[in-house]
């Protein structure tokens, strides 16, 4: 190894202890955005990379699209010229720091789709240089940072660990959480090679309390599947008791209240109307996939992702089971849905669970509303006002989102039947217009 090329990761190392680091992120969704603020606030020269012009030309307004970043923490970034926005690659050259934060999907044939991952490491190979850090946050199989991304560096970057860095460290943001957020929560960190991951670690020391060290990039990615699959498991079984208790006449919220009571050896999950958002219902069939590559068959995620994903068409017949008992045909029937994000307190329908309810209670005929306090429009679907009038003038109301911001004392008063989906009416044991699930 040459002397001057000791010296550029030599020199990103001091750049970083003294935030003289050039940071680029690529990606301003629910994990770039912050991650930049971080940055910039802690006194980092930030530039955020997004190719959707819609994005970078409300940041440039000063208008924060993501919940979880205050538009005056956003001002004065750009105040201070901590931080801006672009459209294009072309800070990758000066930068010293890349952190990539871009989406990944399945495709239409529920594969993984690293495209995005692919698109910006090509553009990252362009400009690769001595001394760059370069680590991968979006979420994927096992074996992506070094089979996908690696690959491409080294063709111009040289050898990893020596000439330039690469990380893999998961995102693990949960939006709309007010305890917890990215400067709270521990930071895996994985790299390539130890130097890579000694790198990463001096990155994220700047900005979060603790950073958590693991052996390799592989088992980085793989600490953030386990993560979302143990989730979306555990889901899925206290699903599917839900659906047991219903057949049994028991009351399943009951039952895991009951069981919440001893100390030690259980954890509480609870039912719902199926899984949605970024990662818990695409994660688990990343590791599949990436089981099967190697002969693997996952049939307890596969069970899994099945069970949450009929908790729609549940949710559907206890709607038509709810009419029937008052005399009403599904067909015709006025049905207003009850938020319709993928949680509560965001304003995120990624993957939502009541864009596919909606779209069954429309095919089956019932004409149907939304409100949500987070969205203001969806397509094919009229959203309308939470008034005493626009309740009572409803056959049934849904509520498929448990948002902060609703009146749930008035949806009691004057709806004449509420499906509840999240047990939010868990009081109200007499009354006779509340089906649960």
């Amino acid at each position: 190894m040459q002397l001057e090329d000791r010296l550029g990761l030599l020199q990103t190392a001091e750049k970083i202890a003294s935030r003289e680091a050039k940071v680029v992120v690529i990606g301003l969704g629910y994990v770039g955005l912050p991650l930049c603020i971080e940055f910039a606030n802690a006194g980092f020269n930030v530039t955020g990379i997004d190719v959707n012009s819609t994005k970078v030309e409300s940041l440039n307004r000063g208008q924060s699209y993501i919940l979880d970043v205050k538009e005056a923490d956003l001002k004065s970034c750009f105040e201070k010229k901590k931080f801006k926005v672009v459209e294009n690659y072309n800070p990758l050259k000066e930068a010293d720091v890349i952190i990539i934060c871009v989406p990944t999907p399945l495709n239409k044939t529920r594969e993984p789709d690293v495209s995005c991952i692919i698109a910006v490491g090509e553009q990252i190979a362009r400009y690769i240089r001595k001394g760059q850090v370069v680590i991968l946050e979006s979420t994927t199989y096992p074996g992506t940072t070094e089979e996908v991304i690696l690959p491409m560096l080294k063709q111009k970057g040289g050898k990893v660990g020596e000439d330039f860095c690469l990380a893999f460290s998961p995102e693990r943001i949960d939006p709309g959480n007010r305890h917890f957020s990215t400067a709270t929560i521990p930071k895996i960190v994985g790299g390539v090679t130890p130097q890579c991951t000694e790198f990463a670690k001096k990155v994220y020391e700047s900005i979060v309390e603790k950073v958590v060290l693991v052996s390799s990039s592989r088992v980085a990615e793989m600490a953030k599947l386990l993560e979302n699959t143990f989730r979306a498991v555990n889901i899925a079984l206290v699903n599917e008791l839900a659906l047991m208790c219903a057949k049994l006449n028991i009351n399943v919220w009951e039952v895991i209240d009951a069981a919440a009571t001893k100390p030690f050896g259980f954890m509480p999950f609870y039912p719902g109307p199926g899984l949605g958002g970024h990662c818990l219902p695409i994660d688990p069939i990343y590791l599949a996939w990436k089981a099967k590559l190697h002969g693997f068959e996952s049939r307890f995620i596969e069970l899994a992702s099945q069970v949450n994903a009929y908790m729609p068409n549940y949710v559907v017949e206890r709607v038509m089971a709810g009419l029937n008992e008052k005399g009403k045909p599904m067909k015709g029937s006025k049905l207003l849905v009850l938020g319709v994000t993928y949680k509560k307190n965001v304003n995120d329908t990624r993957e939502s669970p009541a864009l596919d309810i909606i779209e069954m209670l429309k095919e089956r005929g019932a004409i149907v509303k939304f409100n949500d306090p987070y969205i203001a429009s969806l397509d094919s679907i009229q959203w309308t006002a939470l008034t005493p009038a626009t309740l009572r003038a409803q056959d049934a109301v849904l509520l498929l989102t448990d948002h902060g911001d609703f009146d749930y004392d008035a949806i009691i008063r004057d709806a004449a039947l509420i499906i509840d989906t999240r047990n939010i009416f868990k009081n109200h044991h007499s009354s006779n217009n509340v089906i649960r699930i």
